[in-house]
């Protein structure tokens, strides 16, 4: 053990287990303490402590283990966390999965240093989202509203479009009708080379890079960064939020690339696993993410999340989606049959649901008939549904009028709502009018759940059936 200025070195690595290092001859050490590794031939790795005890730290190393010996390598314990320095200079910027730059240009000045871990917020001082925030995504504006401070996560599936369905959102997002900032803060996890050129190409030109901070954490860097990137990320996302003041939209995916890391970790320490093999801390350390959204009384910024899910095998049971599902307020299901049909954004509007959305819509927010609107698609797409069931038992000769009305209902809803370009960007006004459409497809007194006055005032009586 040595003693330096900026930490205690030790050379007595007793093992090296996956992504793991115990190290011999402790004396003093913290849990998430930053950890310098440097082995023989001068290379330098960062990791954190896991766990202390008995003279012994397990150490976890973010860029692996690959290389290191037990033998010539140094351990420095830094005595502090890992920190990411913060300024308004991080906007515009792109970051690896640690928070280095990743753009070719040099560190950003920072203004302070925060601590990747966060800081828990105080349960009395969160306020209740009540804000529309605008996607220029019907499907999302129109029936399952986003409010700033919710957590809205996007269950999807292998193959599917939730990464265009992301870089969308990041694009248009806005606050409409004020003037107050918005930035947004996209951490990729896990993902492909091709991915992450996809994200930062479009984040580029479409003008949105500069009002973001972009992190990239690559399918083949170490997976143990993954377990660091949403919290950097995040940790940039409170800053903007809470001490700039901006409306910060946080985008992270894909989470079960994190989850994936840390049943790896969780193995290599030798833990008792939980469901499929995840730790029985699963739920902890996702809540430990999604609970930084939210917004604080007297303070003007807001940290929104639109956490990113790809279900294994389609199951929306599997425990991450499941323990996801227990901690956010909703859900955005991408549905198989929909994309097989070729429509984008294949959203199973039965399966999902904004459980704010009657918070941040209406009188003096968007619309008085925005949330009857989102309620009487649900209803006319649910029992179209149940009319396509009946038809392939019955035959569309079987049907009554109505029941056509129905049908034909719920292809309009799937062509002309549901359905628009990646790069198109409806205003809210536009999305109800679509809605109203739709509706108006329908016989007038099958409305039931709008106010007549709505009724009159935007039912189309040229399609009145």
């Amino acid at each position: 053990m040595t003693s330096t200025s900026a930490g205690v070195e030790y050379t007595k690595v007793a093992e090296i287990k996956g992504p793991l290092m115990i190290i011999d001859g402790i004396t003093k050490a913290s849990f998430d303490e930053l950890v310098e590794i440097q082995t023989a031939d001068g290379e330098r790795r960062l990791g954190r402590v896991l766990e202390v005890g008995f003279g012994k730290a397990v150490v976890q190393v973010f860029e692996g283990t690959t290389g290191l010996t037990i033998t010539g390598t140094k351990a420095k314990f830094l005595g502090r966390t890992m920190e990411m320095p913060v300024s308004q200079e991080l906007l515009g910027r792109v970051f690896d999965g640690l928070g280095r730059p990743n753009d070719g240009l040099p560190e950003p000045i920072a203004d302070k240093f925060l601590d990747v871990n966060g800081e828990p917020m105080n349960p009395e001082r969160r306020e209740y989202p009540t804000s529309f925030i605008q996607t220029g995504v019907s499907v999302i504006d129109g029936m399952l509203t986003l409010v700033r401070g919710q957590k809205l996560p996007i269950f999807s599936g292998s193959g599917m479009p939730h990464n265009i369905l992301a870089a969308q959102i990041a694009r248009q997002a806005a606050v409409v009708g004020t003037k107050e900032d918005f930035a947004v803060v996209f951490a990729a996890i896990g993902v492909q080379y091709s991915e992450a050129q996809y994200f930062k190409r479009s984040l580029e030109e479409s003008g949105a890079l500069r009002r973001s901070v972009l992190f990239l954490n690559l399918a083949d860097d170490p997976a143990i960064e993954r377990i660091i990137t949403p919290r950097v990320a995040l940790t940039v996302a409170e800053y903007l939020a809470f001490e700039l003041g901006m409306h910060v939209l946080a985008i992270l995916t894909d989470m079960t690339n994190y989850a994936e890391a840390l049943r790896e970790i969780s193995a290599a320490r030798e833990e008792v696993p939980g469901r499929k093999g995840y730790p029985g801390y699963l739920y902890t350390d996702l809540a430990n993410n999604y609970e930084r959204a939210g917004r604080v009384k007297g303070k003007n910024g807001s940290v929104t999340q639109v956490p990113i899910l790809s279900m294994p095998a389609d199951d929306i049971t599997h425990p991450i989606p499941d323990l996801t599902g227990y901690i956010t307020e909703g859900q955005i299901v991408l549905g198989r049959d929909l994309f097989r049909k070729g429509i984008y954004p294949p959203v199973n509007v039965l399966m999902s649901l904004s459980r704010l959305m009657k918070d941040g819509v209406g009188e003096g927010k968007t619309r008085s008939d925005h949330m009857e609107v989102g309620n009487q698609l649900y209803d006319a797409y649910s029992r179209a549904q149940e009319v396509r069931a009946l038809a392939e038992i019955v035959g569309r000769a079987g049907l009554t009028g109505v029941d056509l009305k129905y049908l034909d209902a719920g292809d309009m809803f799937e062509t002309h709502f549901l359905k628009q370009a990646p790069d198109e960007n409806r205003p809210l006004d536009e999305t109800l009018g679509r809605a109203w459409e739709v509706l108006s497809s329908l016989p007038e007194g099958e409305l039931t759940k709008i106010k007549e006055k709505h009724v009159k005032q935007y039912y189309k009586s040229d399609k009145k059936g």
